[in-house]
């Protein structure tokens, strides 16, 4: 399956979905620093192209003929961390639309923070995907769950021309990982020196705290990387005094992304911490991208699929409320297979897990619910487990 890159910056979506298997034809972007970071890492070519000018970027993509279309359309003015106005940049997202409508690929994914799930912007295109036809997939995952250590949180939208919407959340919502994975955890399992235990990441606000362990994912990696000011008094939430903590250097930052560690930055300028904090973890887009492959081979996950549509519609459960669901009785089945159609029989099993009971109680009561949800729902269609 061929793709392109669209908003592609320095190359997070593209090395995902190339470790995934897919074959990326080009990139294209209008930012001049991360074009040349793009020309460094990759083979195939990157193009400058205004994506704001819909008939231009049609016109200069169309001659790849892609299978699928990717990208993450800037964020900035959905972001928590602006003034929460859309701005110029949020149309920019309805020009992603336009283009996928235009060339018409087989499948799209579109990438953005979570909160452009709720955008007058991404209503709008929203209805243009609908309108040319395809199934969507809408999914808000939590990167900590999905490879990278990290406390980030994106919305993705991911298209299937003439598909049935939700037609991936299965494969989604049932293979993330049972505990979030923590800086320490993944530095180990890839080989990494971890040369701290604690680091400052500068807060929005003096209300949050500044020092984090590397036994926690990280927090979201954003596009500036301030260092620790002199001033900076110990918040409530620090585990330990400040003094000597300093922040993440760059290529900290850029493995916490989960990119490698030979991947070229031009230098440590302002904007190469920009591209590290803009781009999409390449771990949480192979996650997208593994999921995508396995259904193009034929695994629709056809059972988990009428369960969710169960919830939604039995249920009433909104789409992402539904996947949430489905993603809790994945984390139970992985640390205890069901083995039973006794429900309690089960939760009592699941209870004297430890791997069970390292799970904070709020989230424990959670994966009770969804697994009561599920066995209701063995129980009215009488199907088998597979």
């Amino acid at each position: 399956m061929n793709i392109v890159d669209l908003f592609c910056g320095c190359g997070g979506m593209s090395l995902g979905f190339q470790r995934a298997g897919f074959d990326i034809l080009a990139g294209f972007e209008h930012w001049d620093v991360a074009i040349s970071c793009y020309k460094k890492n990759f083979t195939h070519p990157i193009e400058d192209v205004d994506l704001s000018d819909v008939n231009l970027s049609v016109q200069t993509i169309i001659k790849y003929n892609p299978d699928i279309i990717i990208g993450g359309p800037p964020c900035q003015d959905f972001s928590g961390a602006g003034n929460r106005v859309e701005g110029d940049r949020a149309d920019l997202t309805v020009s992603y639309a336009k283009i996928i409508k235009a060339i018409s690929p087989k499948y799209f994914v579109m990438e953005n923070v979570e909160r452009a799930a709720s955008s007058e912007a991404y209503k709008k295109a929203r209805v243009i995907f609908k309108e040319a036809g395809y199934g969507l997939t809408e999914k808000v995952l939590d990167a900590s769950f999905c490879g990278v250590p990290q406390k980030r949180k994106r919305f993705f939208c991911i298209g299937f021309k003439n598909g049935q919407d939700s037609f991936l959340d299965g494969l989604l919502s049932t293979n993330q990982s049972i505990f979030p994975l923590t800086v320490r955890e993944y530095f180990r399992q890839e080989n990494y020196n971890l040369s701290m235990e604690y680091y400052y990441r500068h807060p929005r606000s003096y209300k949050r705290r500044g020092i984090f362990s590397v036994d926690e994912p990280s927090p979201t990696i954003r596009g500036v990387n301030r260092p620790k000011p002199g001033n900076y008094k110990k918040h409530s939430g620090d585990v330990i005094d400040p003094d000597g903590i300093r922040n993440l250097s760059r290529l900290e930052r850029s493995l916490i992304q989960t990119f490698p560690p030979n991947f070229i930055w031009d230098d440590s300028s302002a904007s190469t911490e920009q591209m590290i904090g803009n781009a999409v973890p390449v771990k949480l887009a192979n996650y997208v991208a593994t999921c995508l492959m396995r259904f193009i081979k034929g695994d629709t996950d056809l059972h988990n699929l009428r369960f969710i549509d169960w919830l939604k519609n039995e249920k009433k459960l909104s789409a992402e409320v539904a996947g949430d669901t489905l993603s809790r009785i994945g984390r139970a089945k992985r640390i205890s297979e069901f083995g039973t159609d006794d429900c309690e029989y089960y939760l009592k099993k699941l209870s004297k897990e430890s791997m069970f009971e390292d799970i904070v109680p709020s989230v424990r009561a959670q994966i009770r619910r969804a697994i009561r949800l599920y066995f209701e729902y063995i129980s009215e269609h009488r199907e088998v487990e597979p």
